[in-house]
Formats: structure tokens, C-alpha cells, sequence
């Protein structure tokens, strides 16, 4: 009996699935749904980059087991977060909202709702949500299995 990679078989099935589902552009002309959207798979590269948003170069990953933890963290309005920092990379995409992150040094970001971020790494920072709506964020953490990814400073 021949021997089958699974992941290549869900791989195919999805595809199939998924082709089946959606029409893709070929020419100039796009296939409308009933509620006449287009169909068409968009792709949108958020951020490629290899420095964080202060212009830091990223660091190398760590040693070990790789382990991805993402997050999704509310931040209610007129809310400031204690200060931190996260010894891994990590970025993410602000979903709602509006978020100020602030390093010790006094650097500063703006974010707005649909903003990507690629977070400051073994850096010392903060965030506040100086909005009247919660700041909903989405968060990609790249760490190692039995590491924290974020760390209260005192």
C-alpha cells in the first residue's frame, strides 16, 4: 500500500475546495457575486521588514523549540498598559481603534485601525489607548516553547 504525505493531501483537498469557491481574475473582466463584490482572491503585504518600527535591526530567532502564540488584546479606552518589553519578535495589525505605543526613551508610534506594527524587541515601551473606543489588536509572536514573551519591567 503506497504511503502518503498527509499534509501534501490536505494541502491538495483545500485547494480544490477552495478553487471551487472563488473565480479568479484571468483577464480584464471579474466575476461578480450576488451582492456584486468581486471574488477575486486580494493579496496585501502588510510589512516586510527587518527592523522594528524604531529602525532597530530585528534580532536573530532564539535557540530552541519554535513556538507561535498569537494574541488578540482589547484595550479599553483612556487605558495605559504597564511598561514591558518582549524578548522575542512579534508584530501585529491594529484591528480597531487607535494605539500610541511609547518607548522609555520617549520614542513614539501612532497607530490607526488597519496600521501594522513590528514591535521593539528586549526594549523597554509602553501603550495607551488615548481613544474614546476600545484599541483591538491582533499580535504574532515568534518566541521558543517555555519562554515568556512579554515581561513586566519594575
Amino acid at each position: 500500500m503506497p504511503r502518503f504525505n498527509i499534509g501534501y493531501i490536505v494541502v491538495a483537498i483545500s485547494v480544490a475546495i477552495f478553487s471551487a469557491c472563488v473565480t479568479y481574475r484571468t483577464d480584464k473582466n471579474i466575476s461578480l457575486n450576488a451582492a456584486g463584490n468581486t471574488n477575486e482572491i486580494v493579496v496585501t503585504q502588510l510589512v516586510k521588514t527587518t527592523k522594528s518600527w524604531d529602525g532597530n535591526t530585528l534580532p536573530c530567532y532564539p535557540n530552541g523549540t519554535p513556538e507561535i502564540t498569537i494574541l488578540k488584546i482589547t484595550i479599553p479606552p483612556k487605558t495605559t498598559l504597564h511598561k514591558h518589553y518582549h524578548p522575542v519578535i512579534n508584530a501585529g495589525v491594529l484591528l480597531s481603534g487607535s494605539l500610541t505605543v511609547v518607548t522609555e526613551k520617549g520614542e513614539t508610534l501612532h497607530l490607526k485601525a488597519n496600521d501594522a506594527i513590528v514591535e521593539v524587541v528586549n526594549k523597554i515601551h509602553y501603550g495607551k489607548n488615548e481613544g474614546d473606543v476600545p484599541a483591538e489588536i491582533i499580535v504574532f509572536y515568534a518566541g521558543t516553547s517555555n519562554s515568556p514573551i512579554t515581561i513586566k519591567s519594575h
